[in-house]
């Protein structure tokens, strides 16, 4: 998710820039930016979707170690959450189907929260 987040973070910064370069503007608030055009503010958009869900994420991966809960079914829901955050900051990156977009967001949650809830049912009712 690191990684997504940093290939996303240099083509949000590479379309800017070049949006930039080829408009001659010298942006001076975030409204100058949304001007550049879709490629630059999906781009952005979807970095700070980034730091949105994946960061629910990253908390309860961290939770599964730190409470040595992590299994199977937990690796295979994490790894279903990733590659579905990939495609859909594929597609918020690339041609921006809204419900393509969705679709894969909603898989990805599901995976997220069945993370989240797995997680919070072990903490609060421990095996006996």
């Amino acid at each position: 998710m690191l990684l997504l987040t940093l290939v996303v973070w240099v083509v949000m910064f590479y379309r800017r820039i070049t949006a930039i370069q080829a408009l001659g503007l010298r942006p001076r608030t975030r409204a100058d930016l949304d001007q550049l055009g879709p490629a630059a503010v999906n781009a952005s958009n979807n970095l700070q979707n980034l730091f949105e869900l994946p960061v629910v994420f990253y908390a309860c991966v961290l939770a599964l170690l730190q409470t040595n809960q992590a299994d199977a079914l937990h690796v295979a829901c994490a790894v279903g959450f990733f590659t579905f955050r990939i495609a859909h900051s594929a597609i918020h990156c690339t041609y921006n189907e809204v419900m393509h977009r969705f679709s894969v967001y909603a898989i990805a949650s599901l995976f997220l929260w069945i993370m989240v809830v797995r997680l919070a049912l072990a903490t609060l009712f421990p095996a006996a």
